[in-house]
């Protein structure tokens, strides 16, 4: 007689959705979150954090559209290159949408042509770079 087929408990069919794991895990922050972020007050904050030694970095290289931490000046200017960065400068050209256009969509008003944003890239400062020690 062989083993049969069937081995192991039925335990494992608990999880059974594990894909839905796997797409939140490096979930990022919405295209209407980083809008808010970029109001001027929210973004002087999240450019000008305090040293935190949990984050990346220690927090002090953040890219405001892409809502994220870089180790160094270097790293995040080469992000700043980067396709991925140039695709969401362009998805954040889009006003985000509101209620008010979604009951004017839904035939509750007349209908206004979706508005663009100017976006462009974040200056960098360059005093944030450590300098090396002269001698």
């Amino acid at each position: 007689m062989g083993k049969s087929k069937q081995s192991g408990n039925h335990n494992s069919d608990k999880r059974k959705n594990v894909s839905k794991l796997w797409k939140t895990k490096r979930r990022t922050k919405d295209l209407d979150q980083i809008h808010t972020d970029m109001i001027p007050d929210k973004a002087a904050k999240l450019l000008k954090q305090d040293v935190d030694f949990d984050v990346t970095g220690c927090a002090q290289h953040y890219c405001l559209h892409c809502a994220r931490y870089f180790v160094d000046l270097k790293s995040m200017k080469e992000h700043f290159k980067t396709k991925i960065h140039k695709k969401r400068l362009k998805k954040l050209r889009d006003e985000p949408y509101t209620q008010a256009e979604a009951e004017r969509a839904a035939g509750m008003g007349s209908y206004i042509p979706h508005k663009k944003v100017e976006v462009q890239t974040q200056q960098v400062e360059e005093d944030m770079a450590v300098e090396p020690p002269e001698g």
